[in-house]
This record gives C-alpha cells, structure tokens and sequence, in this order.
C-alpha cells in the first residue's frame, strides 16, 4: 500500500494571554526589535502598561546593566507576573483562533493569530527567506526560556485560500471586535476572538487540507529562537507550537529596503561614477527618486538625485539574481564599493522604506553617509519563490509595513 504522506501544515487555537480591553491600546507596544534601549524607554515613558516593560525589559534597569544579562531576563519574568498579578493581561478559558486586522493608509490586511507547528519549521513546511544571527537568536532564547512566554509573533505569508478568507469575514461581519484602536502612527488595529467550536474546527480543517506551507515574512529570528526552545523543552506540548498570525498574500505589499553607505573605498566621485557606467545607465534627476519599476535605482550624493538603469545581461536569471537587491549588491555594493558581507560590514546601513526618501538625505547631507540608493520593492511573490527555491535574499531585502504589536496576543509555554 502507497502511504500518502501529510503534508499541509498544522495550525492550532490557543489560550491567549491578553490586556483587559480598557487597557489594550497602553499594553500594544512595536516589536522589541525595532527600538533600541533608549528608544524603547522614550515610547514607555509615563506607561506602565506598555508590553515594552516585558518584552524590553532593560528599561527598568540602570542602563549599565547588559542588555542580554541575566537581570534583564529575570526582569521581563519579574514584570509579566506584575502584569497578571494586577490583571492587566488575563488568559482566555479555552483555546480560540483570533482574527488580526491592521489598517493603514485606508488599506486593511488581515491574519488568522494561531499556532503554528515547530516540526513543520524544521520540515520546511514554513519556509525562510533569511539568515538568521547567533546573537539575536540567543537573546530570544533566554528572553523565553526565562519568563516561559512567546512574547513576539512570527509574521507568516501564505496563498490565498477563499473558503478561509470567507470565513473569517463572515466572522468579523457578525461579531464586534474585542480590541480597536488606533495606534501613535496612526495604524488602526483591531482584533476579533473566534471562540465558536465548529469555526474552530473549520479553520483547522481548511488549514490542514488547502495550505501546503507558510512564509516567514517578518520574524526569522523569533521563529528560530521558538524552534530551539522546543528542542530544550521536548517534553513540553505548548512550546511545540509558536505564535504566528498568517496573511494571505492577496493582503500583502513589501516596502522598499533602502541602502547608505560611508564611503566610496576609496574612490574619487568621477571614478565611482565611472565605474557605475559599465553596469547602469544614468541620469539627473530633480526630484527624489522612488524607483517605480524593477531594474531602475535611485541614487543620492552630494546633494543630488540620480535615476539608475541596470543594462540588459548585467543580472543572473534565477529567483536570487533578477532580484534588485541583487543587482545592486552585485554590481555596485561588492564590485565597487567591495562590500562583501552587508550584515556584517559596518560601511553599510539599511533604511525601511517606511521612513521615506528624506530619511537617506538626512543621512547623506549629514555626513553620516557619502551615498545612499533607493530600490523597487520585492513582490510577495519573488518571496515566494525564493523561499521555494532553499535559498535566501541578500540582508535587509523586505520592509512589511504596518508591524503587528506586542502584547496584544501572548502564548505562555
């Protein structure tokens, strides 16, 4: 007998950890890992609901304290039993599946919060796109080995499933939401409790026969720290299973993924501008140049825009070479400025497109950085294709905007 093997991944509902609603929108914070200590203390500044507390949890330590030392780990375990003690957060009586809703600019998308299943992680039924780093891996470890929580949820992508997409409207057309609110940036979030059994078992039963894999679109290292705590903790069923909340990709758009750079390595401006002339086409512009199609560039220095054309040949046709990130790191980033490792290299820094084309001005007019180029955005589904593939972009190819917030959806383990 032929024996058909499972392959479509496995989701499950969950018992959140939530904020008392009259508290939600002081609890949701931005992920932990895109403030730095001093920033993360500016936005919980006068809050002491804010997840930061938890999730950044140096905060409320001398700043000569370590940032990944044992005392800011014991801390973060310290304030979330402060936050339970004082019913800030409370847990759910049985396990449900939430609906995710972020609206910015007048354009919603909307992910199914669940579990996801570590073993399909490592069976590449949810699929990477990244590398991820020791160091950032291992801050995540401690951070939920300590306080015994997932903290932060793995932003998944995934084909677009119509029967699933029907029903979680129709769930959200027949039901109020628990939270909604809009947020300092003016992203409203809202979030609906899916606590009906037989929706329950409908969606993971959709997602069980018509989803074959998801795609981490934001959340490498959150998904990899998961993964490993799984392994420390075998005998445990919940940390088996990590807080995901999946999109599909009809929802999704990637931002552009900005790049500046120090220093020309040596080179005089005419000799850097020759060089760019065996690969690019170029010309002046009189405006800040947002590339509107792929192979077009957007390069800024000494007070100027330039428009940047690669020339037909120049990139390698497979689902890493045709990329744009590609084609600048390839021909301009390593082969001129001879930045080999761009996560390594200090020359070299990445600007999300959600800050805007002043933001590489400000760091070029500064002095901070000799050039800066803007790229086309990477589709959803170049994405796909490229975690399809076993391989992985360049660093800093994708931008997701707007981010899930902490705190609002936590999975104790």
């Amino acid at each position: 007998m032929i024996q058909i093997l499972d392959i479509m991944i496995k989701i499950k509902p969950f018992k959140a950890l939530r904020p008392v609603k009259e508290y939600s929108s002081k609890v949701a914070s931005r992920p932990y890992d895109v403030l730095n200590r001093m920033e993360a203390k500016e936005a919980a500044k006068g809050n002491e609901y804010s997840y930061l507390h938890i999730t950044k949890s140096e905060i409320d330590l001398p700043d000569f304290i370590p940032l990944h030392s044992h005392e800011v780990y014991e801390q973060a375990k310290h304030n979330l039993k402060y936050f339970i003690d004082k019913k800030i957060l409370f847990q759910e009586d049985h396990p449900c599946y939430y609906i995710y809703e972020l609206t910015m600019n007048h354009k919603a998308q909307t992910g199914l919060v669940c579990l996801s299943s570590v073993e399909d992680y490592f069976d590449n039924r949810i699929k990477k796109h990244e590398f991820t780093r020791p160091d950032k891996e291992k801050d995540r470890i401690d951070h939920m080995s300590t306080i015994m929580a997932q903290t932060g949820n793995v932003f998944l992508a995934c084909y677009s499933v119509e029967e699933m997409n029907m029903l979680i409207e129709n769930w959200q057309s027949a039901h109020e939401p628990v939270y909604d609110f809009v947020s300092e940036d003016g992203v409203r979030h809202a979030v609906w409790v899916i606590d009906a059994e037989k929706t329950i078992y409908a969606i993971t039963q959709l997602a069980n026969e018509k989803i074959s894999a998801t795609y981490i679109a934001d959340g490498h290292h959150r998904a990899a720290s998961a993964a490993n705590v799984s392994r420390a903790l075998a005998g445990n069923e919940k940390a088996q299973y990590f807080l995901t909340t999946i999109f599909p990709d009809k929802d999704l758009q990637i931002m552009d993924y900005n790049r500046v750079v120090k220093d020309l390595n040596g080179l005089d401006d005419e000799a850097f501008f020759n060089a760019l002339k065996d690969s690019f086409d170029m010309e002046t512009s009189l405006v800040a140049v947002k590339p509107e199609r792929a192979r077009e560039f957007g390069m800024y220095i000494n007070g100027t825009w330039y428009r940047l054309f690669s020339k037909s040949g120049i990139d390698h046709k497979d689902v890493i070479g045709v990329l744009d990130v590609s084609i600048l790191s390839d021909h301009i980033l390593e082969k001129i400025l001879g930045i080999q490792d761009q996560r390594t290299n200090s020359r070299i820094d990445f600007v999300g497109g959600i800050r805007g084309l002043t933001e590489l001005e400000k760091r070029v007019d500064s002095g901070d950085m000799k050039v800066a180029f803007s790229l086309f955005p990477v589709t959803i589904q170049q994405l796909f294709a490229v975690a399809d593939s076993g391989q992985v972009m360049p660093p800093k190819s994708t931008w997701f905007e707007p981010k899930l917030r902490d705190g609002l959806l936590t999975h104790l383990i």
